[in-house]
């Protein structure tokens, strides 16, 4: 309810009687898990961070071949671009948007490398090298973050491939070819 009356409203005019009465909640109940309206947007942020961070694991967890493990957590960052609302968020809702991903920036580097750590392992071992995870991890999230503020649209699986390649191109230690 709350993310449907932001995306309508945005984050600033959030009525604590427009989410009550959309909820079919009295603002007693309300107030009983929420102190306040930011109460309810952090709540809201944190239940958005974690249901992402929930998915990307449930839709890796299968793979146990570390190449399939990396295509689907492309496959998964494809799905989360196209079925997105963050885009709608920060149009509606721009600086409640930015700040949210502020926030949950770090957060996401860090499960992104908590995820990839098996595929990161077996690049490391097949390979003879050490990755920067944590700059892996940042690209990823700033990749998506990117894809939210200028939508790559149909292009967008093409920006898979080159995202895939340009993992294979620090692997390889070769220089991009221009």
């Amino acid at each position: 309810t709350t993310e449907e009356i932001i995306l309508q409203s945005g984050a600033e005019r959030i009525s604590i009687l427009d989410v009550c009465h959309d909820s079919g909640i009295s603002r007693g109940t309300f107030y009983r898990y929420f102190s306040s309206q930011d109460d309810l947007l952090d709540a809201f942020s944190r239940h958005k961070r974690d249901q992402f961070h929930a998915r990307l694991i449930e839709a890796t967890s299968a793979s146990q071949d570390p190449d399939e493990r990396f295509q689907a957590v492309l496959g998964f960052i494809d799905d989360y671009l196209e079925r997105s609302r963050a885009r709608r968020l920060l149009l509606v809702a721009p600086e409640y948007a930015t700040r949210w991903f502020q926030r949950i920036f770090h957060d996401s580097v860090h499960r992104f490398q908590d995820v990839l750590a098996p595929v990161f392992d077996a690049w490391e071992e097949r390979r003879g090298i050490v990755l920067d995870r944590e700059l892996i991890g940042e690209l990823m999230v700033r990749f998506i973050l990117s894809d939210v503020l200028v939508p790559s649209g149909a292009d967008r699986r093409n920006l898979m491939r080159r995202m895939e390649r340009f993992v294979v191109m620090l692997l390889s230690g070769r220089v991009a070819r221009r």
